[in-house]
This record gives structure tokens, sequence and C-alpha cells, in this order.
């Protein structure tokens, strides 16, 4: 099994509290209605702590139908999130699982800095090439900076 991590930080006018509530907290709820092309529904199994189990469906023509991911850590306080990617369609057959650790945090001008660390635990001598994790870390990307754009039109969402 060989593993790969890479880090991404991203940053935002949004405070920490707002982001993390909207893409973490009440994801399942918020995405599907603004990204309907894209997420047709977000299933939760579990109390949203850990060992939660999210399911992911994608809307129809999508070239995966779905994804599982497990709550490792959901830390509110401190807006930090752990989650492993551990079922789903597209490229798990040359995975084992994918975990991810986000983290908000606050700047002095009262947005935040958001990372995102992920570790690619692949099968057998497999190796990711960079096109399949590049396009991964844009579809992150573009679901971030549409929740961002939503918080930023509607100032008391998620205050």
């Amino acid at each position: 099994m060989g593993v790969s991590s890479y880090s991404d930080e991203y940053s935002s006018t949004i405070p920490p509290a707002r982001l993390f509530k909207a893409l973490i907290l009440d994801s399942h709820n918020l995405i599907p209605k603004l990204m309907p092309l894209a997420i047709q529904s977000i299933e939760i199994s579990g109390d949203g702590g850990a060992g939660t189990i999210r399911q992911i469906n994608f809307a129809e023509g999508s070239q995966v139908k779905f994804i599982k991911n497990r709550v490792d850590e959901l830390d509110e306080k401190n807006f930090s999130f752990k989650y492993s990617l551990i079922e789903g369609d597209g490229m798990m057959y040359k995975l084992e699982k994918i975990s991810y650790e986000v983290k908000f945090e606050s700047t002095a001008d009262g947005g935040s800095i958001n990372k995102m660390t992920s570790t690619y635990y692949t099968k057998g001598d497999f190796v990711l090439t960079e096109e399949e994790i590049k396009a991964g870390k844009e579809k992150a990307l573009a679901m971030y900076k549409v929740v961002e754009a939503y918080l930023l039109q509607n100032p008391d969402a998620y205050a």
C-alpha cells in the first residue's frame, strides 16, 4: 500500500464559524440546494459525530454515482473536521481510502484561513497521477467557492 499526502490552504473574508457551519455541519442540507446539477442528496447515518456515515449521491449523468465518507473526528469548538472516504464507485478500485483533515482558523481581519490535508492510501503499488489529484482538488475547491459565494450574498445565513 502506498501513502501520499497533499495540503492546500485557502483564505476567505468569511469567519471560520460560518464556513464550518455551512460546509461541515449543515452540508447535507445546503450543498444539494446550491449544487443540484452535481449533487442530488447527502444522506446521514448517525448523530453527525465520529462514526457517522455521510453518503453523497451525485446527480444523474455523473461519472460517479455515490461516495461514502466516515466522520473520524468533529471538533465544533476548534472548527476542525477529520473524515475518510471509505466507499464509492470511481477510483475506489485503486484506493483503500482517502483521509481528509480540514481546519478553519481565524485571521486578524475577521476572515479565515482554511487548511485541508488529503492522504491517499492506494492499493498495491498503484500510484496516483497529478491529473487525478488535481481533479479531486478542483472539485473540492469548486464546492468551497459556491458555499463561500452563498455566504457572501446571504450575510445572515449561518451567523
